[in-house]
């Protein structure tokens, strides 16, 4: 905790320090610093505008977003000194990671009974070969885990209930957050112990656990003298699912054959026929109680997450709230008769259940797997349905589970370490 208090106080210190160089410089550069500030918002509205558009339009307007955007670069170093601008940056970059730090979360949870018959699945590709690579089905035998090698064509969920009925009383996945969720599936159904094994390309369902991302092998002690958490889990037309479920525009782009090959290109390519001017309108809609609202494209997920903060964003503090987390992009009403403009925001919210409507199958992303599903299409979170074990070493709780979400409630929270050692509670 010590170490979290200083952590705390360097990023108050430091912040104090940026905020007042900030307004220094800016008070300095009224009223010329305007023409940075205009040239920076004019590249952004023609960024979003070409973004929407096809053809010599999307160009053009790209351009000059370029254009723009190197011309407030090159006033901040013709007009002004840009060491100033360069201290306020590195003042941020460390105000933001000192504050990771001061929050940093280890949950001591109790040593949970040892299963008699673990057994790990693995996939030998995942990852770019990380199970291969450390080793992990010798360093499963020498824990007492049973190691089983998924090979192409297998039906993972076959295996696992197999495994079940040879005795198995204990189940780990290392793979994707896809085969995770299958393996999760089976452990919540028969509600045995289950561990997050981090050999995927990503891990987001371990790093929300709480499972250090950086331990591959370390993850298997988990089975050997670790804790237990309960956390939920989440259905989208009966299917399990662990982070999330995308819907629209992204899910289109997922389908394509091209994608693989360009994936940046095939979603710009996507964005006009989902939001532009010549859009056929949004294909996903919800009843928000008083009326049908419509969506462009939709993110549900396995409870929410923290989204648009500087820290922590992309992650979820808890995966144990009993609720799902819902991000739309809807289309914006304005002007005579509330007539649609294309313009588009986001709105989120948080509910046990959501229902998507649609007049045809819907594209959809599950947990990074592109599939169709059929309309109307349902979720619901299921509350503690997973018996998850984390090994001791590990951080035990998401890495944003103590971090305030207003930025007022970042600096009380800093302070609050800082002066008293015990975190902000949540």
């Amino acid at each position: 905790m010590r170490a979290h208090r200083v952590w705390a106080a360097v990023a108050l210190v430091i912040a104090l320090a940026t905020i007042v160089c900030a307004i220094d410089v800016a008070l300095q550069r009224i009223p010329n610093g305007f023409s940075v500030v205009v040239c920076a918002a004019l590249a952004v509205a023609a960024a979003g505008y070409g973004l929407v558009r096809r053809g010599a339009t999307r160009i053009v307007a790209l351009v000059a977003s370029v254009l723009l955007l190197a011309t407030s670069i090159t006033l901040v170093f013709v007009e002004h000194d840009p060491s100033d601008d360069v201290l306020i940056a590195v003042g941020v970059v460390v105000v933001l990671a000192a504050a990771r730090r001061a929050f940093r979360v280890h949950v001591e949870r109790p040593r949970a009974h040892r299963p008699d018959h673990p057994v790990l699945f693995y996939n030998p590709l995942s990852g770019g070969g990380k199970a291969q690579r450390f080793g992990l089905a010798d360093e499963a035998r020498n824990r007492g885990i049973e190691p089983i090698e998924l090979r192409r064509g297998d039906d993972l969920e076959q295996l696992v209930r197999a495994a079940v009925a040879r005795g198995a009383d204990g189940l780990a996945m290392a793979g994707g957050d896809g085969s995770q969720a299958v393996v999760a599936m089976v452990a919540a159904e028969l509600d045995l112990p289950y561990a997050c094994i981090p050999s995927g390309t990503r891990n987001h369902f371990a790093l929300d656990l709480g499972v250090d991302r950086n331990d591959v092998v370390g993850a298997l002690d988990a089975f050997v003298n670790g804790g237990e958490r309960r956390v939920d889990l989440a259905e989208v037309n009966g299917r399990v699912f662990v982070n999330n479920v995308s819907l629209g525009l992204y899910a289109e782009a997922v389908q394509r054959p091209e994608y693989r090959g360009a994936k940046l290109r095939t979603l710009l390519d996507a964005i006009p026929e989902a939001v532009g001017p010549q859009a056929t309108g949004p294909s996903l809609f919800w009843d928000n109680g008083s009326g049908r609202e419509s969506a462009a494209a939709v993110l549900v997920s396995n409870n929410p997450y923290r989204l648009g903060r500087a820290i922590g964003s992309g992650t979820r503090p808890q995966l144990d709230r009993g609720l799902l987390g819902v991000a739309v992009i809807a289309p914006t009403r304005a002007g005579r008769n509330g007539a649609t403009r294309h313009r588009f925001g986001m709105r989120q919210w948080s509910a046990p259940t959501v229902e998507m409507q649609a007049e045809n199958r819907v594209p959809a992303g599950i947990d990074g797997e592109a599939i169709h599903l059929d309309p109307p299409v349902q979720f619901r979170v299921r509350p503690n349905a997973l018996r998850v074990r984390i090994a001791p070493g590990h951080p035990g709780a998401s890495p944003s589970a103590l971090i305030p979400d207003k930025p007022w409630g970042l600096l009380q929270g800093l302070m609050r370490v800082a002066f008293h050692g015990t975190p902000p509670p949540r």
